[in-house]
């Protein structure tokens, strides 16, 4: 029973929305721990110790040392990661959370672009409707209904790097799919994390070893387990599940929930307040889900 739920097309989904929930989470732990540590050196403890985290989970496996070109592959795909988190946080000295939630919302529709350029899969009609109504759905979240914040909307030097970030992004997923060769699921997500890792410890070395780790408060060190074990790896594991069974686009798609999740965190947790405003929004979001995902689901 339980084997022909996990196979079955509902489970992918529910998948995804967890994964959303889980990458959603992250804002307000990072806000918690952020003045903590710097974000590269943050950024190389998620990714290093959900490598280390994983690793119980492959060492039995036949495929854990993958061949030299399968390497180079995970090479390949951990370089938008780095590229994307590093545009993050440089953008965020010159610019707004405002504005990069806003450029953040053309993920999708980038993704669907890289997408047939790469894997020459093409955005059918349904979905093309679905990405247009999800983007206006997200931004219309993120400027709370506010036409003129919209156009108001003054673009820098910080939105441009952001803007180059999510393009990095954007290819992750299409790469997934043209760089999985059926090898199991958790073995291309450790060398991933892992090899990410690696290239964070470049740019964070001397905050590593500056750091005075016996000064840091417990919260951060529950914060970086909780970062590194739910918000790294299992969403990457169910990132690169979703993709090789649904597509890039349409996984890339519950991206859109990202703006409803952060709200409802933020009411849970009594930081943010409800906007009558935030309905429309969050109803144009679920529409363009259901177009998005009306193509049939691989269930193989």
């Amino acid at each position: 029973m339980r084997k022909t739920f996990i196979k079955s097309p509902y489970f992918v989904h529910i998948s995804m929305i967890i994964m959303s929930i889980l990458a959603a989470s992250s804002f307000p732990v990072v806000a918690i721990i952020t003045d903590a540590l710097s974000p590269e050196l943050l950024l190389f403890l998620r990714f290093f110790l959900s490598a280390i985290f994983f690793f119980p989970f492959i060492i039995r496996k036949k495929e854990v040392i993958p061949n030299k070109k399968i390497l180079f592959g995970y090479f390949i795909l951990s370089l938008p990661l780095v590229a994307f988190f590093w545009c993050m946080f440089e953008s965020l000295r010159y610019t707004t959370a405002l504005n990069t939630g806003a450029i953040y919302t053309i993920l999708p529709a980038i993704t669907a672009i890289l997408t047939y350029i790469i894997n020459k899969e093409l955005t059918g009609k349904m979905q093309a409707i679905g990405l247009i109504i999800g983007t206006l759905g997200a931004l219309w979240i993120v400027f709370r209904g506010s036409i003129d914040s919209l156009l108001s909307l003054n673009l820098n030097y910080g939105d441009f790097i952001f803007f180059i970030g999510t393009i990095c992004l954007g290819f992750y997923n299409p790469l997934v799919k043209r760089f999985y060769k059926g090898e199991p699921l958790e073995v291309m997500t450790f060398w991933v994390l892992l090899i990410g890792s690696l290239c964070f410890l470049l740019f964070s070395w001397g905050d590593l070893i500056k750091t005075d780790w016996l000064l840091l408060d417990s919260t951060v060190y529950l914060g970086i387990v909780y970062l590194s074990l739910f918000s790294t790896l299992i969403t990457f594991f169910l990132l690169q599940y979703g993709v090789v069974r649904i597509g890039a686009t349409k996984v890339s798609a519950y991206g859109f929930l990202t703006p409803i999740i952060v709200i409802i965190i933020g009411l849970l947790t009594k930081t943010e307040k409800f906007e009558v405003i935030y309905i429309s929004g969050m109803i144009l979001v679920l529409i363009a889900l259901l177009f998005i995902q009306r193509q049939r689901i691989n269930s193989k």
